[in-house]
């Protein structure tokens, strides 16, 4: 059973989306909050196994909580949950460590899928959403252009790179790449390290932004 707290200001809303979300019989939604301050909250009392958040909220919104709550605990699987208008809101949530972007126009089903995926550790990047967010280009630690900081990767940790902006799995790239998986664990850690990313996600964006060649 995943546990969710499902973080939306408008009431209708999220009492459609909690009635929608426990028709599944693996999802549980475990806590509500209408704003940022009360999501840091309740994400501290419950320690949900995701936390599905709205971005533009009153007293605190999406973005500031999600940086609050990764900060405090540096596992939490945050989705936002925004709108084709929130790039720039969203941009900043990759940053600050969450690891899903869905828009509230998806459907049902796929909602669902999205939200079992990101539990598994999964990046989950809306299609459309990605165009928005094309443009945030996260730092690196020389300030170096993309092309350069890519040139610091070596062949195989290009690779991997570009199968971490699939959403593929550790396990995944290692039978992909008929590697162990400890040694891809390896290569990821080090790809962070290059590329001065924090996680996946932001690895996963950079990927995209840098117009990489699929495998």
């Amino acid at each position: 059973m995943i546990r969710l707290l499902l973080v939306e200001d408008q009431t209708i809303l999220r009492q459609g989306l909690k009635r929608l979300l426990e028709s599944q019989a693996d999802l549980q939604v475990v806590g509500e909050a209408e704003n940022g301050h009360s999501a840091v909250d309740q994400a501290q009392q419950l320690q949900p196994d995701l936390i599905l958040m709205d971005v533009r909220m009153p007293i605190m919104d999406g973005v500031t909580a999600t940086k609050i709550i990764c900060s405090a605990n540096p596992n939490a699987k945050i989705v936002i949950f925004t709108t084709f208008d929130d790039d720039a809101y969203v941009a900043q949530a990759i940053q600050y460590g969450a690891i899903g972007y869905l828009l509230k126009d998806a459907p049902a089903e796929d909602l669902a899928n999205a939200l079992r995926a990101a539990y598994k550790g999964y990046t989950q990047l809306a299609p459309g959403l990605m165009k928005k967010v094309m443009s945030y280009e996260p730092p690196t630690r020389t300030s170096l252009p993309q092309s350069e900081a890519l040139a610091s990767l070596t062949e195989r940790e290009r690779k991997v790179l570009s199968l971490i902006a699939t959403g593929a799995s550790n396990r995944e790239i290692a039978e992909i790449l008929c590697i162990a998986e400890k040694t891809v664990k390896n290569h990821v850690t080090r790809i962070l390290s290059q590329l001065n990313l924090r996680d996946r996600t932001q690895a996963a964006v950079f990927a995209h932004s840098a117009s990489m060649p699929k495998l």
